[in-house]
């Protein structure tokens, strides 16, 4: 469950209601890898690593279960949106959290995206291309 904190600002931010502590590691596909660790409190605070802790804790509570995979069976665009690759480890709300993801096909996408600022920091979270389309 996430609650809201406000900020100096008086902006209100997502927060977990328990703090939480993860690892991420980036592939880039590329042959770079980074890894960070994001710290979320239940007031708001943000920290670690993570070149952008705040937006990454603040899109991690407005997702609706950020980690959990594709359901089976989910008829998934067959869009391939690049070769990375993620692992989120750590506890995020008080659960216990041990996630892969990639972007082989539209639902992969999908689901990097809405917590792209965890992943992708300082990227815009973007739409891959049909394979057929042309450039």
């Amino acid at each position: 469950m996430s609650s809201t904190s406000s900020t100096a600002g008086g902006a209100v931010t997502p927060a977990p209601s328990e703090p939480s502590s993860l690892t991420v590691t980036v592939d880039d596909g590329a042959g770079s890898t980074s890894t960070w660790t994001l710290t979320c409190a239940a007031d708001g605070t943000a920290g670690g690593t993570h070149p952008d802790p705040a937006a990454a804790c603040a899109a991690l509570a407005a997702a609706q279960e950020p980690f959990a995979p594709v359901p089976p069976d989910t008829a998934c665009t067959q869009v391939y949106g690049g070769p990375q690759r993620a692992t989120v480890t750590g506890t995020w709300d008080g659960r216990e959290v041990s996630a892969q993801f990639d972007r082989t096909d539209g639902c992969q996408v999908a689901r990097w995206n809405a917590v792209a600022a965890l992943l992708s920091p300082g990227a815009q979270p973007t739409e891959p291309a049909p394979l057929d389309a042309p450039s």
